[in-house]
């Protein structure tokens, strides 16, 4: 029997309320036999907020945890040895700032120049992505991918066996990539990033082999596992020809496609959620069953993050998933299985070939970051999306549970929902902001406020911009210090929606889609008859920091549809801004979308500033990742409707809103179709 293969790393993407909470969380994983840490980071630090800036208020330490100086990077991972473990941070915007905090809390636990130079792990720092799909960009594209570069050019020559940047299709996906787009837009963005590298003239031109080589990738794996197993095979090679006839890498060590994942979360449901764990091993097999094509890193979602944040024991769960399939099963005793298949070769041929046409398409608009500032690359993700969304309420792609076998028997996993998910504190943001409060009166304040200005001075030149990022870490600059000395140089962008530019998907006209949306269209234009306003108005607002805007784009779209007029401006907007927007607009319904966790925080503000300004008549309605008890607590504080994960029928939730409308105006329900 041939030698079994080393198992992929296993990692928990992990992180939440405090550095403290966090970092036992982490010794805790490792213990039971994670063999690489992920980290996830809350969204102020995401988007180079400080916890008390009025954007960040619900968000702290929600989605992951919050590090905000150098303190909280120390205390995130004490008692860690980092020179012994591979670090994987989920980090884009700020990736530069987060890996010069993370190179200084290694110094201070011992590492000398030659040991900050083993330091093994990953940034993701895929700014491209963040433009169309996740929202956690702060800079133009332009100031953007410099960054990227200055942390490739910078560890190239300091950290040479750390992965500098994590080219991330997983959220496309998400976004509503197909598997051609999935893989196009990830290979149009690598693209750009060596070619922003190698043009830089940071690395001298018989380096570019060792930049190609630390390059990885981090996909998404859907259920489609046959179909996600062929796609992986030809991501590896199209990524072969096109280092080797592009860059011209001749070491095939070099040209390797190294991949980490995470398979699909958004896919996950909220309905009958104990379905999620066949889901999650499906996934897993597409990225792992096949040996020529198999996962470097592999984490696991919960069960449960449809409903909200998973605990401990359910993360652990996922990381026994991993284990089992690893140690128990004959899986790494075999060549590759796949082989010689004719069916996965002419799946992956086909794949090969669309994926080529569409880089060649992109290549012809200017190359990735072109099309993101043209708006092609989102307004393509919001159109197939839509398609998508099209299929699973036609019935036509069924979801179990979800639009098909719907009955069920009580399930004893969610038999108290508020205990099947873990809550953070609402006093933690308080803390989070007091102990920076602390940390800024405790600092040495020249050295940090000339650390910025030396920050600046580079970001207005050509300079490297790391080593003045490790000044402004070892002074003690925050996370929001850095990122608006960058503002204040770069600016900050607002990418293109892609609402505009989506055409319209419903079902075929015998699935009954069609008829459906002409029935919610006839009622809208009826109300707006009645009310005496040509359209009826929607306004979509994405409040706070959450940028996962794949809903409130699809609401917007379909209401567009059904003859509203909407008000959609993306995402990052303060409930100040919402509700003002909504009065300007004398809309006839505000529509929030919020999967962070922030809804308890941010959805009674807006309440309060409509009312306040006089639009308090103004049904708001919510839609997100919302527990029972928040969703309960909302009704009473005057929402008219909550929307969450198993209300999949866009098109009804439109009619939804229609009804409301009525409501609030007191006309009388109209007569629904049958």
């Amino acid at each position: 029997m041939a030698a079994k293969d080393r198992p992929w790393l296993m990692r928990t993407y992990a992180g939440h309320s405090t550095a403290e909470a966090s970092n036992e969380l982490y010794r805790r994983n490792l213990a039971k036999g994670q063999t690489g840490l992920s980290v996830a980071f809350d969204l102020p630090t995401q988007t180079g907020y400080d916890p008390d800036h009025v954007l960040a208020r619900g968000e702290v330490g929600r989605v992951g945890v919050p590090v905000s100086h150098l303190g909280d990077m120390r205390r995130l991972f004490a008692g860690i040895p980092l020179e012994r473990t591979n670090t994987s941070m989920t980090i884009n915007a700020t990736a530069m700032w987060l890996l010069a905090l993370y190179q200084v809390v290694a110094e201070e636990q011992g590492l000398d120049e030659a040991g900050v130079a083993k330091l093994a792990g990953t940034t993701q720092n895929d700014i491209v992505k963040e433009y169309l799909s996740r929202g956690t960009y702060v800079f133009p594209p332009g100031p953007s991918l410099r960054l990227t570069t200055d942390t490739i050019a910078y560890t190239v020559g300091k950290m040479p066996k750390w992965n500098p940047v994590n080219i991330c299709s997983y959220h496309l996906q998400e976004a509503g990539a197909t598997p051609v787009q999935e893989i196009a837009y990830a290979m149009a963005t690598a693209t750009a990033v060596l070619d922003a590298v190698r043009d830089s003239g940071q690395v001298p031109p018989e380096k570019l082999g060792e930049v190609v080589g630390r390059i990885s990738f981090f996909v998404n794996a859907g259920v489609r596992f046959v179909e996600e197993m062929c796609k992986m095979r030809a991501f590896t090679r199209i990524w072969d020809t096109l280092t080797r006839e592009r860059y011209g890498i001749e070491d095939p060590r070099q040209r390797r496609f190294r991949y980490g994942v995470q398979v699909n979360s958004l896919g996950l449901t909220e309905a009958q959620p104990e379905n999620n764990v066949q889901r999650i091993v499906l996934e897993m097999l597409a990225v792992t069953l096949s040996k020529d094509a198999r996962a470097r890193a592999v984490q696991l979602p919960a069960w449960n993050e449809a409903l909200g944040l998973p605990r401990p024991w359910d993360q652990q769960w996922s990381l026994r998933i991993q284990q089992v399939l690893a140690y128990e099963s004959d899986l790494l005793e075999h060549p590759d299985l796949f082989a010689g298949s004719h069916v996965v070769e002419a799946r992956v041929a086909e794949l090969v070939e669309g994926a080529t046409a569409e880089m060649a398409h992109i290549e012809k608009l200017g190359g990735a970051v072109a099309a993101v500032e043209s708006g092609y690359l989102k307004a393509r993700l919001v159109a197939s999306h839509a398609e998508r969304r099209a299929r699973i309420e036609s019935g036509e792609e069924r979801i179990v549970g979800v639009n098909c076998h719907t009955e069920t028997e009580p399930s004893p996993l969610t038999a108290d929902l508020d205990a099947a998910i873990m809550t953070v504190d609402p006093d933690v943001e308080a803390r989070v902001v007091a102990a920076m409060h602390e940390w800024r009166l405790s600092r040495d304040e020249p050295r940090v406020q000339r650390a910025l200005t030396e920050l600046k001075a580079a970001a207005a030149g050509t300079a490297n911009l790391m080593p003045a990022s490790l000044e402004c870490a070892r002074a003690g600059a925050t996370t929001g210090e850095w990122a608006w000395a960058l503002r204040d140089v770069f600016g900050e962008f607002r990418a293109p929606t892609g609402v505009g530019g989506a055409p319209v998907a419903v079902p075929a006209a015998e699935t009954g889609g069609e008829a459906a949306l002409t029935a919610v269209r006839d009622r809208a234009a009826g109300t707006a008859a009645e009310l005496g306003s040509g359209r009826l108005r929607l306004l979509v607002g994405k409040p706070g920091l959450d940028g996962h805007s794949n809903g409130a784009e699809q609401i917007a779209v379909r209401a567009r549809d059904a003859g509203f007029e909407v008000v959609y401006q993306g995402i990052r907007l303060t409930p100040e801004q919402i509700a003002a927007a909504a009065v300007a607009e004398d809309v006839h319904c505000v529509g929030l979308s919020i999967l962070s966790g922030s809804h308890a925080e941010l959805v009674p503000d807006v309440l309060d500033r409509l009312r306040r300004a006089g639009a308090g008549d103004v049904p708001v309605v919510v839609g997100g990742i919302i527990p029972a008890a928040d969703a309960e607590t909302l009704r009473a504080a005057g929402v008219a409707a909550v929307f969450t994960p198993k209300d999949f029928g866009i098109t009804q939730i439109i009619g939804r809103i229609v009804d409301e409308i009525r409501r609030a105006n007191e006309l009388d329900p109209q007569e629904a179709p049958a």
